[in-house]
């Protein structure tokens, strides 16, 4: 029986040239969320980040550089991957949260929105593309690939651009610790109908929670750590243990969730992308996620990473994670027709989703 399916066309990524070690950090004065001066030494901190993240560097964008401006570079790379005449793009969703930040401006700029500055870079004309924006966290453009998905199998559309973009290097604070973690990027790729049948390439299922009472302000933004600092300026802020043990508590299940409704076995999973927040968070959840099945994963097999070099960023993530091991960037990690991979983050909110996904 021939279904319509929303396969991927073309994947495209942009890795900042910026590289920020961890040992630019140790001149840093960090203080605890209560402003209280950290005394433990820069090299003693940046070690055990190192140890409990598994970063070692990120990427920052140059000064002239914005996060509409990468968007669109990701994306005009995924279509030029896909083949495809631009004008022929229905959906345009580009997932963000913090906009366009001007080097040394405290204002996101998110007005026109980035998904409709992107349009204007890339020349689209036709104005049937319908470009908007997605806040989701860092789930964000994992939740525009799920709403690309139901557009497509409604036939709203056939064909739709899902770029994930992010400039975190202009929201953070100096004094916090947990500013390490994040950096800047972009991923985009492009969704496409296809005639083809149930057991045929393309998305199998979807899943997606929002959890929003106590866990709402798990990651906000607040001001700096320094009492020293009243400026009034608001920088990202994580709630870290709570992130932690929220996302062990529910992403296990909202990934087994998405992969029971495929009826296809974990064993058959080949790849799961999941988002680059902590690697050893990202490890306790896939081990997790398997003690489900009373199963123990192989790590190094399963669960591609980047973050030793590119640290987190956000909804940048996934899709320049994917793209880099679709196009042989990361050798120990192929893809290959029939793979049934999937795509899982989680993030503030909180929220949390899951695609799988046959190649």
């Amino acid at each position: 029986m021939n279904t319509t399916n929303t396969i991927i066309k073309g994947s495209g990524s942009f890795i900042p040239a910026v590289a920020k070690l961890n040992r630019d950090f140790i001149p840093n004065h960090f203080y605890d969320a209560q402003q209280a001066l950290i005394n433990t030494p820069g090299e003693e901190i940046v070690d055990k980040f190192r140890q409990i993240t598994g970063i070692c560097e990120r990427r920052y964008v140059a000064n002239d550089q914005h996060t509409s401006e990468i968007a669109a570079w990701s994306a005009q790379k995924a279509l030029e991957d896909a083949g495809i005449d631009p004008e022929t793009i229905d959906q345009l969703i580009v997932a963000h949260n913090f906009g366009d930040v001007e080097q040394g401006s405290i204002q996101s700029g998110a007005v026109p929105s980035l998904a409709a500055r992107v349009k204007n870079i890339l020349g689209i004309r036709n104005p049937n593309c319908v470009a908007y924006d997605i806040l989701f966290g860092c789930p964000g453009w994992l939740q525009g690939v799920i709403q690309a998905d139901a557009f497509i199998r409604a036939g709203v559309a056939k064909r739709c651009l899902v770029i994930g973009a992010e400039v975190l290097s202009r929201v953070l604070d100096s004094h916090d610790r947990d500013s390490m973690i994040f950096s800047d990027g972009a991923g985009a790729m492009v969704l496409e109908a296809a005639e083809g049948t149930a057991d045929g390439p393309g998305i199998l299922a979807a899943a997606a929670q929002t959890y929003a009472i106590q866990e709402l302000n798990y990651i906000n933004t607040g001001v700096s750590n320094s009492p020293e600092e009243d400026t009034g300026i608001k920088y990202v802020k994580m709630q870290g243990r709570r992130v932690y043990e929220f996302a062990l508590k529910h992403v296990p299940e909202a990934i087994k969730s998405c992969i029971d409704a495929t009826g296809i076995p974990i064993s058959q999973i080949k790849k799961i992308f999941i988002h680059q927040a902590n690697e050893k968070l990202d490890e306790a959840i896939i081990k997790a996620l398997y003690k489900l099945y009373d199963l123990t994963p192989d790590l190094a097999s399963v669960m591609p990473m980047n973050i030793h070099e590119l640290g987190n960023s956000s909804v940048a993530t996934i899709p320049t994670l994917f793209d880099m091991v679709r196009k042989g960037d990361l050798p120990e990690h192929t893809l290959h027709p029939g793979d049934v991979i999937v795509f899982a983050s989680v993030g503030a909110g909180m929220n949390i989703n899951a695609v799988c996904y046959r190649m």
